[in-house]
Order: structure tokens, then C-alpha cells, then sequence
């Protein structure tokens, strides 16, 4: 009889990927407070501000082209007075002279609207003809091109028009040639009352644009959110054992993630449903039998007066309630191999696999049973719940050590694939009919050649617990004689392991 001799190999728990969100104090995961108006509310809100706050810039944007627009209109007026008085300027008698004309600036005033004022001077101002108290031009100005900026004349606003030119004719003694200034000014009532005018029109006519968005923005708003209202209408009407899956037809493509998400948490419910009502199901099924016969021994018990027979029914009631035990257990089992969350940690099998042969050697002796462990790698790990896995294989090296005769073996067999570990538990026993191994696997089910009591459910725990992890169980004849060979297969994403040389 050969125990097998390798050392449990030590695995590390994996460790998340990615950084983790700490709730918050108050139970959000952020966001703004005022998310809580409502997605309609919230829309209505945000859209609005945006849109009042584009009018203030589309206002502002008006006001600085009205302003433009005026100026260069009215300026062309002080450009036009500017060039009929330069058109009057003489210089034939020596000095400086202006026949100005009074048609042209009673017709400007009057468009004006105000007063008009104009001055005609040399450059160094030593001849001044006009209004004296009209500032002069804060920069030096360029020879023919006009020059209009914004002036106080007598504690009124007015827009000064400027032009310098070289005069034909030198004054007086003067051999240098000589520049004259002309400046005309108007009152800024009439182009500030025509500025306000066409802001006032632009006001009415942006506020009257911004009811109508409003208004189509609250109609499309609501338009958008009526498949969320048929949404939740719909699941609001529904009975609380209605499980079955929303259907996202007809839901804006963005709320179909929610929907995909609301669906999978119902299913994982659904499930977890079922399978408390399936363990409902099985244990009153399955566990009525063994109590009736316990309750029955227990009277047999109570009237029975020889102590030899009284030994013998207490013998067979402790078999009986190790029995009941042992298929509570694998009911417990099961419903948690069904329900549990699976959190994998990385896995070395082939030490997994020999720590656990190890510990059932002492039973496999007891019955004088060869219980060994043949690996084909040195190393296999892969991901994988040690709990529920070690539940599986213990499932199956009690089921193979009870079925298997005195003398025989039982061999806990790790391979590789380039795809998969697999994890088989093989034995001398009489096996599986082949017409039933089909069946191997599902609950409560025993083979018609079962000699041992039990409830049927190690092959369905092992099963579970192989499809909870992406694999299969795998169910087949040994290679040479009778027995059975039962394979955990499990999928192997990490690259392959070392073979022995």
C-alpha cells in the first residue's frame, strides 16, 4: 500500500485589478446632490442655464455689432462733413481761410439730432478757426486717413471725426511744407438712441427665440424619457414572481446597458430562487425517508428489553443518522456549489490534489484500498474556488474508496492540456452501467448496481461545482476491466506547465 508523497504546494489569493471606490459617508458613489431632481428636472435645468447663458453672449455679441454698425454708419456722416469742409479750405490770401458750408452742416445737425461742432487748425495750432473747446487728437494723426474715436465736450458725449493733409500753399514766411488739422464732432444721442433701438429689437426677438426652444426642449425632453416612463409602468405592474427578462425593445440604445444590467441581476436572482427552491424541494423529498426510519428505530429501541439487540438497533441508528448527515451535508453542499459566489484564487492542483489524497489515505487503508496520486506535470495552477473544488474531489475519492473492493485501487490522476487541467478520479469498482452513465450527474440519481446506501447527489455536486468554474464532468470506463474513471475538466488560460523529463 503506497501513500502518496508530495507536499502541498501554497497558493496566494488574487488580488483585484484596478483601484477600488470607497463609498462615500452617506452611502453615493459622487455625483452632484442635484441629480436627485429627477433626470427630466435635471435636463430642463442644465438645457435652460445653457441656453440663458448663450443669450447673455448672444446679447453681449449684438450689443459690440449694433455699436460697430452705428459708428461706421454715422461715421461715414462725419467723413462726409469732413471732406465738404476741407473742400472749403483756402489759402490764397496768405493765411488760413474757411467759407464753410452752412446748408451742409444745418442738414448734419439736424440728422444728428444734437450739436455739431468742428474746428479747422494747423498742426502746431498757432491757427485755430472753430471750436476751440474741441480736444484735439491724442495721437498723432496719418496724412489722409481719417481718424474717429469718442470725445467730452462741454460734459456731453460726442464722436470726433479727425483728418490731417499737407496744405498746397505754405502760410506765411513758412518754407516747410504744413498739415491741417480738421475735426468734426457730433452728439452721441442719435447714434446711442438708434443703438438701442436695434438692441431692444434684437432683446425681443432672442427672448422670443429662447421661449420657443424652451418650449421644444421641454416637449422633446419629455418626448425622450416616455420609453423610461413605459419602463417603468411596466415593471411596476408586474407580479412579484414575474422573473422573466425585460425587453429592451423600444428603450433609447444608452438605457439598454441598464436594462442588460437589471437583467442579469433578475437572472442571478431567478437562480438563486430556484436553487432555494430546488433545495426545498429535495430536502423535504429526500430527508422524510431517512426520519421515518429514524423515528422508527428509536421505537424499536425504546421496547426492546436484550441488551444485545438493544446494542444492535442503537448500531444501526448511528448508521442511520451518519447517513442523514452525510446527505444533509451534500445537500448544503450543493445548494452552495449552485449559489455561492465564485471567488477564485490561484490554484496549484497538482499539491491541491495531493494534500487531499493524503488525507483520505488513512480511510483507503482502513479498507485496504491502494490509494495513489499519478500527476504528469511537476506544477499546474490555475484559478479556481479551493473550497468547492475540494468538496467535488472528496465527493469522488468517497464514492470511488466506498464502491471499490478490498485490494483494488483508486488513483487521483492530474493532466494537461494545451486548453485545460484535468483533474480525474479513477477506480476498480463496479462502475457505471453504460446505458445509465448518461444520467451520471443529476440529482438524486443512483445506478442500478449500487450496492452502498446513499442519496445520489456526490456525481451532481461534483458536476456543479466543475460547471460553476467553466469546465465539465466527464464520466467513462477505465482503460483496461470494469471501473470508472470520473474527470473534473477544467478551462487553463495560463500557459502551459513544466512536464517531467
Amino acid at each position: 500500500m503506497s501513500p502518496p508523497g508530495r507536499p502541498a504546494g501554497e497558493y496566494r489569493r488574487a488580488q483585484p485589478e484596478g483601484p477600488r471606490v470607497s463609498p462615500r459617508p452617506d452611502g453615493r458613489r459622487g455625483g452632484g446632490d442635484w441629480h436627485r431632481f429627477g433626470l427630466r428636472r435635471t435636463l430642463l435645468l442644465v438645457l435652460s442655464t445653457g441656453l440663458g447663458v448663450v443669450l447673455a453672449a448672444e446679447l453681449w455679441l449684438t450689443w459690440r455689432t449694433v455699436q460697430d454698425a452705428a459708428d461706421a454708419a454715422y461715421d461715414r456722416s462725419l467723413l462726409g462733413a469732413i471732406k465738404a469742409i476741407d473742400a472749403n479750405i483756402s489759402t490764397a490770401s496768405g493765411g488760413l481761410g474757411v467759407e464753410l458750408p452752412y446748408r451742409m452742416l444745418e442738414f448734419f445737425e439736424l440728422t444728428a439730432s444734437g450739436d455739431v461742432y468742428f474746428r479747422v487748425s494747423t498742426e502746431d495750432g498757432l491757427v485755430t478757426i472753430g471750436d476751440v473747446d474741441l480736444p484735439p487728437p491724442p495721437q498723432p494723426l496719418p496724412t489722409g486717413q481719417p481718424r474717429f474715436g469718442n470725445a467730452t465736450v462741454f460734459d456731453q458725449p460726442v464722436r470726433v471725426g479727425s483728418y490731417a493733409r499737407v496744405l498746397d500753399v505754405p502760410l506765411g514766411a513758412q518754407t516747410q511744407a504744413q498739415r491741417v488739422i480738421i475735426q468734426v464732432a457730433e452728439a452721441r444721442r442719435s447714434r446711442e438712441q438708434f443703438s438701442d433701438a436695434l438692441l431692444r429689437q434684437a432683446l425681443q426677438r432672442d427672448l422670443l427665440l429662447v421661449a420657443v426652444a424652451l418650449g421644444l426642449l421641454a416637449l422633446g425632453v419629455t418626448w425622450a424619457l416616455r420609453p423610461l416612463a413605459r419602463l417603468r409602468a411596466e415593471v411596476a405592474s408586474r407580479p412579484a414572481d414575474d422573473l422573466t427578462p425585460i425587453v429592451a425593445g423600444g428603450v433609447p440604445a444608452d438605457v439598454r446597458p441598464l436594462v442588460d444590467a437589471i437583467n442579469h441581476h433578475v437572472e442571478r436572482y431567478r437562480r438563486m430562487m430556484e436553487a432555494r427552491r430546488r433545495f426545498i424541494d429535495d430536502a423535504s423529498h429526500q430527508l422524510r425517508t431517512p426520519l421515518a426510519t429514524l423515528v422508527t428505530q428509536v421505537g424499536f429501541a425504546q421496547r426492546e428489553t436484550d441488551p444485545a439487540q438493544l446494542q444492535g438497533a442503537l448500531h444501526a441508528l448511528k448508521v442511520q443518522l451518519d447517513e442523514t448527515i452525510r446527505q444533509t451535508n451534500q445537500m448544503l453542499t450543493l445548494a452552495r456549489a449552485d449559489s455561492a459566489e465564485l471567488e477564485t484564487a490561484a490554484l496549484d492542483l497538482v499539491a491541491f490534489a495531493g494534500e487531499l489524497a493524503r488525507a483520505w489515505w488513512p480511510e483507503a487503508e482502513q479498507r485496504g484500498i491502494d490509494l495513489g496520486l499519478d500527476a504528469g506535470v511537476d506544477t499546474l495552477v490555475l484559478p479556481a474556488h479551493a473550497g468547492l473544488l475540494r468538496e467535488a474531489l472528496a465527493n469522488l475519492l468517497h464514492n470511488a474508496i466506498r464502491y471499490t473492493p478490498r485490494g483494488g485501487h483508486v488513483t487521483v490522476r492530474v493532466e494537461a492540456t494545451s486548453d485545460a487541467a484535468r483533474l480525474a478520479v479513477i477506480d476498480d469498482g463496479p462502475g457505471i452501467p453504460d446505458a445509465e452513465r448518461a444520467r451520471a450527474g443529476e440529482r438524486f440519481f443512483r445506478a442500478s448496481n449500487a450496492t452502498q446506501p446513499g442519496s445520489g447527489l456526490g456525481l451532481a455536486i461534483a458536476r456543479s461545482i466543475a460547471e460553476r468554474h467553466g469546465g465539465r464532468l466527464e464520466l467513462a470506463r477505465r482503460t483496461a476491466g470494469t471501473g470508472l474513471a470520473v474527470t473534473i475538466v477544467l478551462p487553463r488560460p495560463l500557459p502551459a506547465s513544466t512536464t517531467r523529463g
